[in-house]
Order: C-alpha cells, then structure tokens, then sequence
C-alpha cells in the first residue's frame, strides 16, 4: 500500500540503503517498477533525495532501515531543511507490538528527525498509515518546502490490509485568500519605489522556479535575487551586491528569512534608509522582522510569496528604474579584477581552475554543475555557472557533492554533470563512486588539491598565529584519482589550465565516472567589493 501509493503520487526512484525493517517496502517496489538506487551510506541517500528534488522539483524520496541507519542520515535533513527541499524519508522501524521492551533497534526516530523535519510521524496502525502518508507529502511541499519523515514499524509492513486499492489521497483546501488591503499596501509600496529589490530564498535558485521568478521581474520591473548560500549578501556568485543594497528604498523580503546572511537587518547591511517588507508563510518569520527591524518594517504579510506576487498589478515603470536595475546586475557581475593567481610550479590557482571549468561548461550538452567545499567552494560559486547548479548551501554543511552528483546524472541521464569540491570534501562520500558506477552515472568530479584543510588553516593562521596550526593538513600521498579508478571509474591527474581541460575531455569521451585530481595553491575565499578592490571573505 505505501509503495503503491508513492507510485500513484509520480515517484519513480528511491535512494536507499538496505536493511532488514524495510525488507517488505524493497519487495514492493519490485511490483510497481519504482528504481532503487543502492548507496555506500546512508546519509548519501538523504543527500541524493535532496539533489534528485532540487534538480526535476519532484518529491525526492530516501529510504533506511532502522535505529542506526537512521541515525546516518540524519545530518543531511537539514541540509534539505535549510535548502527548502521537498524530502521524504522513510524509515523502517521496530514493531509497534514490542514497543517499551527493548525490541532490537528500537528508538524514538520521531523525537531524533522533528527538529529537523517539518513534520514527522509514526503511524501505529494500518488505518493511520495512507493519512500519514498523505499528510507528509503534503507538508514537504507546502510554502516553504522542506524535508519529512515518515517511521514505518516492521509489524505493520508485514499486515494485511485488507483493501484492494490504495485508499484516495485527501483534498486539502487551498490556500486562504490574500488580504485586500495587505495587497493594496504592498502594490502602493513596489509602486511608489524608486529603487526596490526583491530577495527571495534557496527555492527561488531552482530551475523549475526560475521562469516564475524572471517572469515577476519582467513585469513588475523590480530585480528578484535569489540567497542560498550561508556567506548571505557576500556570496561570491553574487558578485558586490553587498555594496549596493544599502541604497534601495524597498526590500522586499519574499520567502527569504531575515538571519544571518542579512546581518539580521541591521542598517549597516540593509541600509538605514531602506523600508523593509516581508512576505512568508512562517509566523515565526514575521515575529522575528519585527522584533529586528522595528519601525523599519513597513509590512508583514502571511502568505506564500509566490501568489502575492503573482497577485500584484503594478507598472513596471521599468524607464524610471533602468540606472538602478544596471546597477544591481553590473553588481551581480562584478568579479573584480584579474590578478595572479598565486600558482607556482606544480599548481594551479583557483580563478584559474574554474574559469576553465566553465570555459569546458559553456560548450557542454545541457549543463549541471554542483559546487561543494569550504574556500574552494566559493570560488566555484563565482566563476562556475550552468542552468541547473547545486551548492553545498544555507547548512554551511560540505561532502555532499558526489552524491549530489549522482542524482543529478540520474535525474537527467543526458546531461554534464561537473562537481568541483575540495580534497577535505572528497573524503566525506569518495565510495559514492562505487554507485555511480553501478547505476551507470558519468559524473566528473573535479578535487581542488590545496593538501589541507584551507578554511580552518586561514582561520587559525589569522587568529592565533602561523606556529599554532593544528589540524588542518591532509595528505600529500593521497591520490583520489587512482581510488576512483579502483572502483570502476577512471582517474587523472592536472598542474595546470591545459592539462586540466584536456582531462576534462578525456573524462567525458570515457563515459564513466571520472575524477581529476588537480594540484591547487590554496587560497582565501573571494568576497567582491566594487569600492576599493576585491577583498577575502576571512
């Protein structure tokens, strides 16, 4: 019944590791034709459900046993939480029958998941199970989407239901008319603004969002940037926006929650002169504007952003704000100026390296890139763009981009896939290469080898001293590259821009998971600002 009813819903394909408490949910898939893609470790599940949801906007379903698989994957939930991804993840469980007598693996899954869930359950009869079901999926995508958990105890897997068909998925009433006269407000202010700017959050950054978002530019006249990354208004791939967004006399915050990558509203992020209106469906979210904004705040409104915008009827009077709109999108742009790199002998800088990734991108079939990784991270942020990118994200969390990848690939079979991470990074799911060959998953993955741990190497340096580091070296023997090509894929090594691009090539001509280790000389995050020059996000 569950696995027939995930079918029934449009899901095709559940990351999964194995286990004896959902035994039963594996022998149902068989039944219905749902693919099971069988990871190395749990959490690369969570993380490839994450992906697979972000990529096609469908419902990304992971699938683990209990008590300690669980457990695995469990970091990655808020991940997807903090990346608004519509998650489910199902969980086997100990039988409700032996519940309270030490049962084997048995856990409260429920009290583990909730904080970072927006909903978790745990049906105890076969009637609850379809509600339940139903209940979660509902929740995953409603405004602001996000991970579930459903726990499946094995007793009820192993029930007769007695139905011969999956019972119908309730209707849900819609959502609740818009506020005429929040609507008139909001419609006077966008109107009246000279220099208005929409910030939306990590669900705007999605493909399938995009043309809703670029569409609401065009016709209201007002820029729409979307934030996903936790380095806020000094994302790299924002270019110096940071330095123009004092000046607008509207911001609308549409779904972007006020936090630390806004300096928590403060005037000298957002400007002292800027009016603030937000628009989000947590009622926590505008507790929160008006406890940090006061009189800043000239109105909150409760409602998915999407409608409210889609509802507003305003000219564009896009005449009147073309000098601001250039502004934002030369910030946008702005990278700074060309410097050295900083290489010497045997390595590459970082600019260097991602431009010509990009450059082998721009010429690529349909495009995906996944950036992953502390500083090296963000300089794939600023220089590495394609229609469909995946970032490491609000959680600050790194080592998700193989598996990343490998949804991605699945996802879209005839794309490129490129994921650039760094040698810290690649030792966290390096075995997801394993099942990229198995499912036949020709991802690239490009490891920036800097032979440390370069975050916390800057961080100590700055802080206590170039005698005090502790910690943040990695291997000089290490070769990535001949790990992947023990698995079944294929490796190579690069020193420079042209050999670099000349493994990328031979790469994709393999038509297997490939891996190229490149020598890199570590460097400082970039942080763009078009006053003065470019300054390091450290």
């Amino acid at each position: 019944m569950i696995i027939r009813t995930l079918h029934e819903r449009g899901v095709r394909t559940i990351f999964s590791l194995s286990g004896n408490q959902i035994m039963p949910l594996y022998d149902a898939c068989l039944d219905v034709g749902i693919r099971i893609v069988h990871v190395r470790h749990e959490a690369a599940a969570v993380f490839m459900a994450d992906a697979w949801a972000q990529v096609t906007g469908e419902l990304g379903v992971a699938m683990l046993t209990a008590a300690p698989s669980i457990a695995n994957g469990v970091a990655p939930l808020y991940s997807a939480l903090q990346a608004e991804t519509p998650l489910l993840l199902l969980s086997g469980d100990s039988a409700v029958g032996e519940d309270g007598s030490g049962a084997f693996q048995e856990i409260d899954q429920v009290s583990i998941t909730s904080p970072l869930t927006k909903l978790s359950l745990r049906p105890v009869t076969i009637q609850e199970i379809c509600p339940a079901l139903d209940s979660v999926i509902a929740t995953a995508f409603a405004p602001r989407p996000g991970p579930v958990h459903l726990a499946l105890p094995f007793d009820l897997l192993t029930e007769e239901t007695g139905l011969e068909d999956v019972p119908k998925a309730a209707t849900r009433p819609g959502g609740s008319a818009l506020d005429a006269g929040e609507l008139a407000k909001l419609t006077a202010l966008v109107g009246e603004a000279k220099r208005p700017l929409v910030l939306a959050g990590p669900t705007a950054a999605r493909t399938h969002m995009r043309a809703t978002f670029e569409e609401l530019r065009d016709r209201l006249g007002v820029p729409v940037v979307p934030m996903e990354s936790p380095r806020g208004l000094k994302d790299p791939s924002l270019g110096s926006l940071s330095d123009v967004i004092p000046d607008a006399d509207l911001i609308l915050l549409a779904g972007k929650c006020l936090d630390f990558t806004l300096g928590f509203g403060g005037a000298a992020t957002l400007g002292r002169n800027s009016r603030v209106a937000v628009i989000d469906p947590d009622a926590k979210m505008l507790e929160r504007a008006r406890r940090l904004l006061g009189d800043r705040l000239v109105l909150a409104l409760h409602a998915d952003p999407i409608p409210v915008l889609t509802a507003l009827q305003v000219e564009p009077r896009v005449g009147e704000r073309t000098a601001w709109t250039s502004r934002l999108d030369e910030a946008l742009r702005y990278r700074g100026n060309r410097s050295p790199d900083g290489a010497g002998g045997d390595s590459l800088g970082p600019r260097a390296l991602c431009e010509t990734v990009q450059s082998f991108l721009s010429c690529a079939d349909d495009p995906i890139v996944i950036c992953d990784g502390g500083e090296f991270g963000q300089w794939a942020q600023a220089f590495c763009q394609a229609p469909i990118r995946i970032i490491n994200g609000m959680s600050g969390a790194i080592g998700a981009g193989v598996c990343y990848a490998v949804a991605a690939k699945i996802a879209r079979p005839g794309s490129t896939v490129v994921v650039l991470m760094g040698d810290g990074t690649a030792g966290f799911h390096l075995m997801e290469f394993d099942t990229a060959v198995r499912e036949n998953a020709s991802i690239v993955a490009v490891i920036s080898n800097d032979l440390r741990w370069n975050a916390e190497h800057l961080i100590q340096v700055r802080t206590y001293g170039p005698q005090r580091l502790i910690g943040c070296e990695l291997s000089p023997t290490a070769r990535y590259h001949d790990v992947v090509a023990a698995l079944g894929g294929v490796g190579f090594t690069a020193t420079s821009a042209e050999s670099l691009r000349a493994a990328l090539d031979s790469a994709m001509s393999s038509g297997r998971p490939a891996c190229i280790n490149v020598a890199l000389a570590g460097e400082p995050a970039p942080a763009f600002s078009a006053i003065g020059r470019a300054t390091t996000s450290h």
